[in-house]
């Protein structure tokens, strides 16, 4: 070690400071590898004090290496398995059989009639309804699908968008019900409407009142639901569709910064209501690419909070995340290798700092997933927490030269990204340009051609193929679901005072044509039993739908 170094090791051990614990402190366990060597808390380098500096501490600004300064020594991520299908007494028995397995939170799949705003007795709806997620119409399925599981015990994700504030007022009035406050309540909903547009479909208006909905969300949650995550800004669909790494961080923290603009140009406090932001991201096959991806993506939206947005809060200032593994990356062909891409995807998550994580199933390219495959899947989050070691020391691959060489590299293309979208105007403009959508679209292109091409290996799919015996046993939903859920409506229909429905609904209206909050109208809504159907379709009115942008790669 030169003089240099060996000075600069000195200053930084005299400097050193031991960051100030949080709400999670680390368990009192002596962590030892199964050698019987102490794992410290947190590595550093010994001699590059400079280095350190810019990297930082976890649970300090820039938050490169965590949001948490215990991280999983003070408390393991939720494991929250995706689940719902078929009808609300389906999907709530999948949810106890979770929870009984060692899930530690819930996480809802709607079908896409609820996510497109139909009943599922609408013709639209029709072979469609309980399909790729549970069919939720009214508060009545809501209060069968909670029938005896406590919201004040465990918290709820919802992956829903253009109907989340039905939703959310929905799961509001069930906690009511249940004799839960609003303040108690514990979870997140999606509520990105952004990415729908560029990567997911799932859309029903515009844009610009799509917006407002955000917001009026973000808006109500912060005075009657502070413990709820009022947002989950998502690259995981923006990788579905097709994006590279560093498409996914930009675009989505793009989206980001539209929705924290948009909630600061209603009047909101910065402060008020950002630490109450969650994102959701992809976790792919290159493992040590989507460590890097996670550590860029906190450090811009610390920097981009901090200078940007000119917020004070640290808690502002950090980026908190939910990860899933990889859909796409899951193939038909030989699906059992599918348990190995998802291990490898949810190490990555864990060693990249996710705060929650869901791993997918092995039959999923096939169908949704039967309850053998859910338990391995869960089985899989378990055991990298308590058997492989890496949860025992903070940022366990911080310092590997690759890794921060790597961090760096896609931190300056992200940037340049982020550049090019400001100078569209932001995201909304670059979504209604269809700047977005193009680059996604030619990435998807690139990599499907290198696949065809052999330039990319996928085992089992276009290497090391074999011939294959027929389809496995797999889930099918049945065929009588849709009458149930008709059957079920027209009772529904039957019995509620449809004099108050429609006075609630013409509300809805009205507020809508206006300025208000729209969240207590719909809210007033629901109670009256006003279908997700018919809350959607009163916003048709006033807003219209949406048409694509269309264009040619």
């Amino acid at each position: 070690m030169t003089k240099h170094l060996q000075e600069q090791a000195n200053k930084w051990h005299d400097n050193k400071v031991k960051p100030t614990l949080n709400r999670f402190p680390e368990r009192q366990t002596k962590f030892m590898t199964s050698s019987n060597i102490e794992i410290a808390r947190l590595y550093v380098p010994e001699t590059e004090s400079q280095y350190l500096d810019q990297l930082g501490f976890p649970g300090e600004y820039p938050f490169t290496r965590g949001v948490q300064p215990t991280m999983y020594r003070g408390r393991l991520w939720t494991m929250r398995q995706y689940a719902g299908f078929a009808d609300a007494e389906e999907s709530q028995r999948r949810y106890k059989y979770l929870l009984e397995h060692g899930q530690t939170g819930l996480s809802i799949a709607f079908d896409l009639p609820t996510q497109m705003g139909y009943d599922a007795d609408d013709p639209l709806a029709e072979g469609e309804v309980g399909k790729v997620g549970v069919a939720v119409s009214s508060l009545e399925d809501m209060e069968i699908l909670f029938n005896d599981i406590p919201l004040d015990k465990v918290s709820t994700s919802m992956t829903i968008n253009a109907p989340a504030a039905i939703l959310l007022a929905m799961y509001i009035a069930v906690g009511k019900k249940q004799g839960v406050p609003t303040t108690n309540l514990r979870g997140t909903v999606q509520n990105d409407l952004l990415k729908e547009y560029v990567a997911r479909g799932t859309y029903i208006y515009p844009p610009r009142p799509s917006m407002r909905l955000t917001t009026d969300i973000i808006a109500y949650c912060q005075t009657h639901l502070p413990q709820w995550n009022t947002i989950s800004i998502s690259g995981y669909h923006i990788r579905e569709a097709g994006s590279s790494a560093v498409q996914e961080i930009a675009f989505t923290l793009a989206n980001g910064i539209a929705y924290v603009q948009s909630a600061i140009e209603a009047g909101l406090n910065v402060d008020d209501f950002a630490p109450r932001l969650s994102f959701f991201f992809n976790a792919h096959n290159n493992l040590l690419e989507e460590v890097a991806k996670f550590r860029v993506a906190r450090r811009l939206w610390a920097k981009i909070m901090r200078y940007r947005f000119k917020a004070k809060n640290e808690a502002s200032w950090m980026l908190r995340f939910h990860a899933q593994t990889g859909g796409s990356t899951l193939t038909a062909q030989q699906p059992f290798n599918n348990i190995v891409r998802t291990t490898i995807q949810a190490m990555a998550a864990v060693l990249g700092g996710a705060q929650s994580l869901h791993t997918n199933s092995m039959d999923e390219a096939l169908s949704l997933p039967s309850e053998e495959a859910v338990q391995v899947a869960l089985r899989t989050q378990q055991i990298i927490a308590h058997e492989s070691g890496v949860t025992e020391t903070i940022d366990p691959l911080g310092g590997s030269y690759y890794l921060e060489s790597l961090t760096d590299a896609l931190e300056g293309q992200a940037q340049n990204y982020l550049n090019t979208i400001d100078s569209l105007g932001g995201a909304l403009a670059a979504i209604e340009q269809g700047y977005i959508q193009r680059e996604i679209q030619q990435t998807a292109y690139r990599y499907q051609r290198q696949i065809e091409q052999k330039e990319r290996v996928i085992v089992g799919v276009n290497q090391f193929v074999i011939e294959e015996p027929l389809i496995p046993k797999t889930l099918r939903v049945e065929e009588n679901v849709w009458q149930k859920q008709c059957t079920r409506l027209a009772n529904l229909r039957e019995r509620r005072d449809n004099g108050a429905v429609q006075q609630a609904l013409a509300a809805v209206v009205k507020a809508a044509s206006g300025q208000d909050n729209l969240m207590p109208y719909i809210l007033t809504a629901v109670e009256a039993y006003a279908t997700t159907g018919e809350i959607c379709q009163a916003l048709r009115k006033v807003w219209g739908e949406y048409q694509p942008y269309v264009g040619v790669v």
